[in-house]
């Protein structure tokens, strides 16, 4: 998982997107794309930053998850566990699109946190970031399937990535 100075992170959620990685993690850059087998997504809790269930990944044989292999500076890693409280660091085997397996960084939510749905703006963030690396169509078609929770009020979050959104354009 380490190697030098810097580490390798899978993302799966809102951390998909670069901007959304980059507020709290500077240093990450992209490496590829990768598949995490005998894990599904899932959403748990209610979240008043993103104001409804956060991702998450549960063990399940025959499923996977598609998402983001970064590679971070060690000197980020704070940052990110700050920015993941609720959730267990644990390293996980994810294979690229070479097929290398890769021993990476990833949270999963910890025990308790009751099944739930995302808020339209943590979806969307997800679906961006899915789509902005180009994870598979038919992952991208089933994260835009999910059922969201309607919210339809203010995402301090989502206004600053989609702020940053803005000024890359």
């Amino acid at each position: 998982m380490m190697a030098s100075k810097k580490f390798l992170y899978f993302a799966y959620g809102s951390n998909l997107l670069r901007e959304r990685v980059m507020l709290n993690n500077p240093s990450a850059t992209f490496k590829c794309i990768g598949k995490l087998e005998g894990y599904i997504l899932t959403f748990k809790g209610s979240w008043s930053r993103w104001r409804g269930a956060a991702a998450s990944i549960s063990k399940k044989n025959d499923g996977h998850v598609w998402g983001v292999i970064w590679e971070v500076d060690l000197g980020d890693i704070e940052n990110l566990d700050r920015q993941e409280t609720f959730y267990d660091a644990i390293e996980v085997p994810v294979s690229s699109i070479s097929n290398e397996v890769l021993r990476c960084r990833t949270y999963k939510l910890s025990r308790g946190y009751k099944p739930g749905k995302p808020s339209p703006h943590y979806k969307d963030v997800i679906v961006r970031g899915a789509r902005q690396n180009s994870l598979p169509a038919v992952y991208i078609a089933f994260l835009e399937s999910l059922e969201d929770n309607g919210y339809a009020g203010e995402v301090e979050v989502y206004n600053s990535v989609m702020q940053l959104l803005q000024a890359d354009n």
